[in-house]
């Protein structure tokens, strides 16, 4: 049996912005940014002595909160810690788009959190995200990616996490990512396997754009359904660079267009200007086509509401 799964996101995860839920400020301004998701973070950035106010903030923001217009995570501290009950009670009161699991390493760490979940009653709509950070979650990347095909398994997608791996494998820095790569491509191809959406990895410097950008360009390339972020002035460029190009959207359309006609019908190769394409390309160019239309709606939004 095949395990493959059609990679078909029901949101667009281009731009993740990771805040602070100890900042308010930060918080203050969400309205006015056009990233397509953005993660409420409880866990590495906010201090001890700050948990609480997070949560406040967190519960405040929701209470406040209009019509949803993009995706809003909550990133909660590790099981281990003594901030994770409150940090879980704080998601079912708030019921966000998802919670996100830090330091995840084996399936079990999803599993038993979507049973904690379904036992208190949380809306199906409440996912799963994994920070991939660690060692034996690169080791584990098939397993854990399989328990979004689980039976209540809710996982939707896996978010790396470079900083705590170069930590605990001794990688040292290196802007082409070099020693890193096998890792990326393993968990994008776990990604894959079972149909979900994978983000890549934070860049910590915010105010070199340039090596930014070939960053989001080097993850597109490999796969990468978008960029985790950690400052507005990073949100442009994955808005750019993780969408069909005019180029790929104009190819998509020429192959939807040849097998649509009546004469394709039924065939499972055909000649587009010169080049046999066969229908796994048709199929692809419908996920290209679905996703521009996606952003073409998401931008029209974002027009009306200005």
């Amino acid at each position: 049996m095949s395990l493959n799964f059609d990679h078909h996101p029901q949101h667009l995860r281009r731009s993740v912005l990771c805040l602070p839920a100890s900042n308010q400020r930060a918080i203050d301004k969400l309205a006015s940014l056009d990233c397509d998701a953005v993660i409420l973070d409880l866990e590495d950035a906010v201090a001890d002595e700050e948990k609480d106010q997070a949560r406040a903030n967190i519960r405040a923001f929701f209470k406040a909160r209009g019509k949803a217009d993009r995706e809003i995570i909550v990133r909660v501290n590790e099981a281990s810690s003594r901030h994770y009950d409150a940090d879980m009670a704080l998601v079912l009161e708030c019921v966000p788009d998802a919670v996100l699991l830090p330091k995840v390493s084996a399936q079990d760490d999803i599993l038993d959190v979507a049973v904690f979940l379904s036992d208190n009653d949380a809306a199906e709509t409440l996912r799963i995200w994994a920070m991939m950070e660690t060692p034996l979650a690169i080791l584990n990347a098939g397993p854990i990616a399989e328990a979004g095909r689980t039976s209540g398994g809710r996982l939707d997608c896996l978010v790396v996490g470079l900083n705590d791996l170069r930590k605990d494998t001794a990688v040292p820095f290196d802007p082409a990512r070099t020693y890193l790569m096998p890792w990326l491509m393993q968990i994008v191809l776990a990604a894959r396997a079972f149909g979900l959406t994978v983000i890549d990895s934070v860049s910590n410097d915010f105010k070199d754009l340039a090596p930014f950008e070939a960053e989001c360009v080097q993850g597109r390339a490999m796969g990468f359904d978008g960029k985790m972020l950690i400052h507005p002035a990073q949100i442009d460029a994955p808005n750019r660079i993780f969408q069909p190009s005019p180029e790929e959207l104009a190819e998509a359309d020429a192959i939807i267009a040849a097998f649509s006609a009546p004469e394709a019908r039924g065939k499972n190769a055909i000649a587009i200007a010169g080049r046999m394409v066969e229908r796994l390309h048709f199929e692809q160019a419908g996920r290209i086509a679905a996703r521009a239309r996606m952003i073409r709606a998401q931008m029209t939004n974002a027009g009306k509401k200005a």
